[in-house]
């Protein structure tokens, strides 16, 4: 989830034989009270892929009645925020006065912008049973003319996401256009963001994107000469005409876009500016930023302060 700390350890493989991978990363599982994370972006070898600077694939985590998400409010400057959930529920709350439960298939956005303060916890009503959650969390870096807009929220329900087969493939345009369909989902950029599920044996062509990285959620993909395995994230060279097959029944994501530049990213804050970083954090640390509403009480600390 967004509070968690940006280190994260990865196993990383340079593949220059076919000229279309460039790198694969593995990141490592990390246990987080019950809960896992597999942080693909940023990582010591690329730090973004177009305009995303943030990878998480959350779960699939089992919870048992009465645990869960409980994410406390905490903040954000310069960035979106993108929940994609596979299975499961969060609930999101904000400083806007937001009130979104997000639900598999769903599409999340969150525009911090000069900054916003949200919660990601749970209904009260969804945590009496057993369940599972499993999903996907981004940032985008947003261009410069607008690093600093009002912050906003868009929720769009997943029968609003276009849904197209291609050669049997079935594709979900998350957002940005590809396969002749674009997405209602708002972009400030050239961003691409597509969920494919293919069966064994089922091939397709990549949309091209100056920059663009694929992630295995589940099963296995051939680029190829390479085999890209489950939980990793494979960037891909800007070669036209790219095609990927899926060696098992595999869901994947692929992503990309119009590159931004280099920004500065530490905790929840990502700016063109390292002077923005540090003012959000002395702002967060005086308590400045607006408050979740109906969520004031609790906060997640600045990394190395007290919440007291």
């Amino acid at each position: 989830m967004s509070n968690f700390s940006l280190t994260c350890e990865h196993e990383c493989a340079v593949l220059d034989s076919c000229t279309a991978v460039a790198l694969v990363t593995q990141p490592k599982k990390k246990d987080l009270d019950g809960f896992s994370v597999r942080r693909a972006l940023p990582n010591a070898h690329r730090r973004m892929v177009g305009p995303w600077i943030f990878f998480d694939h959350m779960g699939p985590a089992h919870f048992e009645p009465g645990v869960g998400i409980d994410v406390r409010p905490h903040p954000h400057i310069g960035l979106s925020t993108v929940t994609y959930l596979f299975e499961g529920e969060i609930l999101h709350r904000d400083s806007l006065g937001s009130y979104q439960s997000i639900l598999p298939g769903d599409v999340n956005l969150m525009v911090a912008g000069k900054g916003i303060t949200h919660s990601e916890r749970e209904r009260k009503e969804a945590t009496l049973a057993p369940r599972t959650l499993h999903g996907l969390q981004l940032w985008l870096a947003l261009p410069v003319a607008v690093e600093d807009i009002e912050p906003a929220f868009y929720h769009y329900p997943s029968m609003d996401i276009p849904e197209v087969i291609v050669d049997g493939v079935k594709i979900k345009i998350v957002m940005g256009s590809a396969f002749g369909h674009t997405s209602p989902v708002k972009v400030h950029c050239n961003t691409l963001y597509l969920e494919l599920r293919l069966e064994a044996g089922e091939r397709i062509t990549l949309p091209d994107a100056e920059e663009r990285a694929l992630y295995v959620v589940q099963g296995e993909v051939k680029v190829k000469d390479s085999i890209i395995p489950i939980n990793s994230m494979a960037f891909l060279d800007p070669a036209r005409n790219l095609v990927i097959e899926a060696t098992c029944a595999t869901r994947l994501v692929l992503i990309g876009g119009e590159s931004l530049g280099e920004r500065f990213i530490e905790w929840n804050f990502v700016a063109t500016d390292r002077n923005k970083i540090d003012q959000a954090k002395r702002a967060w640390v005086q308590r400045e930023f607006p408050k979740v509403i109906d969520d004031e009480v609790e906060f997640i600390p600045l990394p190395g302060q007290s919440s007291a």
